[in-house]
């Protein structure tokens, strides 16, 4: 095995609200904001990656701040996963998902999914996947909706890729150039060791 994790973010938008937002870097933290919209929406803007001592932590909502106060409180990983919910976003239940990668130098990803039923029941199914001994351009990926073009639903629990990429940045052109250029709004592409700070970032 060799080669350095990487993790990266992907921000997308549909409406003319969820394009409105932008990735900056404030505080050590990456946050989503609008970008001329005034006021906060919880669902649309939030912390997307922070780190903590032991993990770089990053994902689509607010659950990524509960998580990271969590870890900070002496939570393992897959416990600071738990109990999260979906959005309260009706009818469209948009997934939360999170991932936490280690900052020891090692290849250690956890991953967490609150995701929504595909059947009327409401509670929420909780996933968390830990990954390890990557081979280089091995991926694992975790989305919120998967789509025919035509109509949306809820993510698969995760899916295996493989990319091309041989460092961050033809990484975050990789990633960039993968989605439909309709609904991308920002790209990152995060190294553990070094956090948001040197966040690799791409953006309509």
């Amino acid at each position: 095995m060799g080669g350095a994790v990487w993790g990266s973010y992907i921000l997308t938008g549909r409406s003319a609200a969820s394009k409105d937002r932008a990735l900056r870097l404030a505080s050590e933290e990456l946050v989503v904001g609008p970008t001329t919209a005034t006021g906060h929406d919880p669902l649309r803007h939030y912390t997307a990656a922070t780190v903590t001592d032991d993990w770089l932590v990053f994902g689509n909502g607010e659950q990524v701040s509960q998580v990271t106060d969590r870890l900070l409180g002496g939570a393992p990983a897959v416990a600071s996963l738990s109990g999260l919910e979906y959005e309260p976003d009706p009818p469209i239940r948009t997934s939360r998902i999170t991932v936490l990668l280690a900052r020891d130098g090692g290849h250690t990803a956890v991953l967490g999914a609150a995701r929504p039923s595909r059947t009327a029941r409401q509670s929420t199914n909780v996933m968390t996947l830990t990954v390890s001994d990557l081979e280089p351009g091995e991926a694992v990926l975790l989305t919120t909706y998967q789509s025919d073009g035509k109509t949306v639903a809820v993510g698969k629990p995760f899916e295996e890729a493989t990319v091309n990429a041989i460092d961050g940045e033809q990484l975050a052109d990789e990633v960039w150039s993968a989605l439909t250029p309709e609904f991308r709004v920002a790209a990152v592409v995060l190294a553990p060791l070094k956090g948001p700070a040197a966040a690799l970032l791409r953006s309509a």
